[in-house]
């Protein structure tokens, strides 16, 4: 009888058990961004509920003052969530994309992050422009796509400063 074929360790997975793992936190955050889009989440929605909130611990509040920074919170809320979902997407395809030597940091992996980060904000808003109660906007796309872009230009400076800092780099 023939032997089991075995595979040489060499030749054994083009991508090994735990590179997949690191897909499940960026795929976890692409579903928050999904329900953040609903109507659940409008401006109204949190708006009221923020609005009574701060109300009941603070007193009364001037409604069109907190109208302006609920504005501006939620703009936030924008370059956080893109820029979080960038940083994932970059650790995601660190994992499953090979690089030549023990590199922190590559040019395809900044790229594919960025890029799928402003494709799920382009969705994002398109998905907002069917429902009643959301608004979706271009200068959102732009405002998160941003928000990525930053983000891959922090991880770029603080990889290429950690190399410097190690000895013998």
């Amino acid at each position: 009888m023939p032997e089991p074929a075995t595979i040489e360790p060499s030749i054994e997975r083009a991508f090994p058990q735990r590179d997949w793992k690191q897909w499940i936190p960026a795929l976890i955050w692409i579903a928050i961004i999904c329900v953040e889009s609903t109507d659940l989440l409008s401006a109204e929605h949190t708006g009221s509920l923020l609005y009574a909130l701060l109300t009941r611990f603070f007193g009364s509040i001037d409604f069109e003052q907190f109208a302006h920074w609920h504005h501006y919170l939620r703009k936030l809320g924008h370059i956080v969530g893109y820029a979080t979902l960038s940083w994932l997407l970059f650790r995601a395809w660190r994992a499953t994309l090979p690089s030549l030597g023990p590199r922190l940091w590559s040019l395809p992996w900044a790229r594919l992050a960025f890029w799928m980060t402003a494709a799920v904000a382009t969705l994002d808003e398109f998905h907002q422009s069917f429902i009643p109660s959301r608004t979706g906007t271009f200068r959102d796309v732009i405002l998160d796509s941003t928000a990525a872009l930053c983000m891959q230009f922090a991880i770029f400076v603080a990889l290429r400063y950690r190399n410097k800092t190690v000895p013998g780099s």
